[in-house]
């Protein structure tokens, strides 16, 4: 039995990632793509069947493609904060899911932010707000009456991704999620390492309703297959198995995700740490043991390439923003603030729109595209910076993946602007690397030490000795997102 089978279920994709036991590689990706359903503005969902439909679809596929024999384990890694009501005796889902963008509760977070937003954010690490599960939660209970009614039969499963999948890849014999994404659902209290009863009582969830949380390298059941059992095992929110892909286990680690946002996640040990500005969650240490992060999470990031491609129409391929960004020497002046559902981390401003400052008439596309690619290193520098200070950690160099990982300017730019080496590894898919490794873990084949020696660069991005340049550059940033602000 050579391979492990990864799913990855993200926002726009379900995909499966077959890893070579032996060989400790990626061989093949399968993806199908998610529809997203937009009922009202500020609301997001997308079919829960059609999620578990695509997770059969990529897992078959792979299974197809080297035989079941051949595989040893099912690993998972999921959109975090996203909610699935389902029916615990048949599994159906009770209504569309309710992606982590959506804005329906908004208006409540902001209600309970101001009674209640300290405790919340010492109890859970999290600032309230719609992007997490639990007023999510609530509004089904609130709104849906099939949810009402499985919740009154105590038939009511409420849960997140994963916690879904296992669920129905098992048959309906696990009800579980690991501690990465219960941390993000403003419901577990990550002092205690348990549900908090006064926060279930405040956004009215039931304990009965939701899983029970046990660690990432777990085993959680079994898929069958053509009549073979297949364990599943390993299982972390997707920013979290990034981490675990990227070797993130020791204080003072940190990486970025560029994907539609920007998360970055930095290894502040095994003590929680409290920040206004930056979230502290719980990732994979090790062992089964939880380690706290801060995480930062920028809500706009690769969404502002797909913005320049298909909104604006400046280039076919969104790979093509790096030859567009440098056709010119600089950005002349011009700074793009991407905010086009507020602003995360370190401003949490639901309220603001985007802006770009520094228009003059010798403008080109060339140079909006640059602005927006640099404005995501900017926004990794208003993460960095407060970490650093908040978390009593020194970075010695900022590990990366996701899409814009690949570009090579932006890499450069982002270790300049930093002044910190930025390092891509050799494997680009850290996300469903993560979730192969915890099945490894899981499965007794490698421990997190062999995991994290094992882990190669592919090209190490050093910063440019003129610091003057990009303090002025950085400044520049800081005043046009003053102006977003106002």
């Amino acid at each position: 039995m050579s391979y492990i089978i990864a799913l990855d279920e993200g926002t726009t994709s379900t995909r499966a990632v077959l890893f070579n036991i032996k060989k400790q590689k990626i061989e093949r990706v399968k993806n199908v793509p998610i529809k997203q359903y937009y009922p009202k503005p500020g609301y997001v969902e997308e079919s829960a069947t059609e999620i578990y439909s695509s997770t059969i679809s990529v897992l078959v596929d792979c299974l197809e493609t080297v035989g079941v024999d051949s595989v040893l384990g099912i690993a998972i890694t999921n959109q975090r904060e996203t909610v699935i009501a389902w029916e615990r005796s048949t599994g159906k889902p009770l209504y569309n899911a309710i992606i982590w963008q959506c804005r329906r509760t908004m208006d409540f977070c902001s209600e309970i932010d101001l009674r209640y937003g300290n405790s919340i954010k010492e109890k859970t690490g999290l600032k309230v707000d719609a992007y997490f599960s639990a007023s999510k939660m609530r509004w089904l209970i609130q709104n849906v009456p099939e949810v009402k009614s499985a919740l009154e039969r105590k038939d009511l499963c409420l849960g997140t991704i994963e916690s879904y999948l296992i669920f129905k890849l098992t048959g309906g014999k696990s009800f579980v999620t690991d501690y990465t994404n219960a941390s993000r659902t403003m419901l577990y209290n990550i002092n205690t390492f348990e549900w908090d009863e006064d926060l279930l009582s405040l956004f009215g969830v039931p304990r009965h309703a939701l899983a029970e949380v046990v660690a990432p390298d777990c085993v959680y059941g079994e898929y069958e297959y053509s009549g073979r059992k297949i364990k599943i095992a390993g299982s972390a929110g997707d920013q979290q198995s990034a981490a675990v892909g990227q070797g993130c286990f020791e204080r003072g680690s940190a990486k970025i995700t560029y994907g539609t946002g920007m998360f970055m996640l930095a290894n502040v040990g095994d003590k929680p740490k409290n920040c206004d500005a930056i979230l502290t969650t719980l990732g994979y240490g090790g062992a089964g043991k939880p380690s706290y992060m801060f995480e930062g999470s920028v809500f706009n990031a690769g969404s502002a390439v797909q913005w320049l491609r298909d909104g604006l129409d400046f280039f076919k391929r969104s790979k093509d923003s790096e030859r567009l960004a440098l056709s010119v020497s600089s950005s002349e002046g011009v700074y793009v603030v991407p905010a086009f559902t507020g602003l995360g981390s370190p401003y949490w401003r639901s309220d603001v729109s985007g802006l770009i400052t520094g228009i003059t008439r010798g403008v080109t596309k060339a140079h909006i595209t640059r602005a927006v690619l640099e404005s995501m290193a900017y926004s990794a520098r208003d993460l960095i910076e407060i970490m650093q200070t908040e978390g009593d950690i020194k970075l010695d160099k900022l590990r990366v993946d996701g899409g814009a990982s690949q570009n090579d300017f932006l890499m450069q730019f982002q270790a300049d602007v930093v002044n910190t080496p930025v390092d891509r590894p050799g494997e680009s898919e850290s996300t469903a690397l993560g979730a192969a490794y915890l099945c490894e873990i899981a499965l007794g084949i490698k421990s997190v030490q062999e995991i994290a020696s094992g882990r190669q660069t592919q090209k190490l991005f050093t910063p440019d000795s003129d610091r003057e340049k990009y303090e002025k550059l950085y400044d520049g940033w800081k005043n046009a997102v003053k102006r977003c602000l106002l």
